[in-house]
């Protein structure tokens, strides 16, 4: 279990902002947590937080009951926490099959390195002997940093906007993977996402908003939220003759 106390963030200087304020989460073993709410909000830095890309200025971070508040982003993907970013690094000189087998090094599990990247929507032949450098596309990079997380079997792995980038095929192979890890591993999944595709997969939704959690349920109870206040704001924007569509509710 990964276990977030009274966290806050700010940022340097003599004026500081406040970007998380007084965070306290637990998220527990197999479950999947879509954390979401409107830009600015703290998502990205929460992400940033459980991989100790950022260090919090106050509160502890336990996984499994064990302090890892200062420890390093090496010494935290050692205990088996993993990261995939928004825009991954790119790597001149290696190829995508050997840094899908560098992930996979230390997993005791075997995996079949084609299947990973047919797991991401991408065809093995074409991609086991690219170089990982700016030949690859965005989208690209990103299903192949994917592929490195899930060839890692982690404790806890992060996902920031893994929709970013991605056609729509590629979205619904991902999230078929989602749903396999779930099913198959103890892994505790953390997306950050605005899609109501990947809310769908969630055990729990996490509402962030100016820095705060804002709400924290089961996903059923959060979406249907989520969908009221849409339709509330819908109607309200017709009756002043705004936005009248076809897609328009209310």
């Amino acid at each position: 279990m990964l276990e977030i106390q009274g966290v806050s963030l700010e940022t340097e200087g003599a004026k500081g902002v406040e970007i998380l304020k007084n965070i306290n989460l637990k998220f527990y073993d197999k479950k999947i947590y879509v954390v979401t709410g409107p830009n600015g909000g703290g998502k990205s830095s929460l992400a940033k937080i459980i991989m100790g890309i950022y260090n919090p200025t106050a509160g502890k971070i336990l996984l499994d009951e064990q302090d890892i508040t200062q420890t390093s982003i090496t010494e935290r993907a050692r205990l088996g926490i993993g990261y995939a970013f928004q825009s991954p690094p790119r790597f001149k000189g290696i190829k995508v099959k050997d840094l899908l087998q560098m992930a996979a090094s230390h997993n005791p599990e075997k995996f079949n390195i084609c299947d990973l990247l047919y797991n991401v929507g991408l065809c093995a032949q074409d991609y086991l002997e690219r170089d990982v450098d700016a030949s690859l596309s965005g989208g690209e990079m990103k299903r192949i940093e994917i592929a490195t997380v899930l060839a890692r079997n982690l404790k806890i792995a992060v996902f920031d906007e893994p929709e970013a980038g991605i056609d729509l095929w590629s979205f619904q192979k991902l999230a078929e993977t989602f749903k396999n890890i779930h099913l198959k591993y103890d892994t505790t999944i953390v997306i950050i996402s605005h899609q109501e595709r990947i809310m769908q997969l969630a055990d729990e939704i996490i509402l962030m908003s100016n820095g705060t959690i804002s709400a924290q349920s089961e996903r059923d109870v959060i979406l249907a939220g989520i969908l009221k206040n849409e339709n509330c704001m819908c109607s309200t924007n017709c009756e002043k003759g705004v936005g009248q569509n076809a897609e328009c509710v209310g």
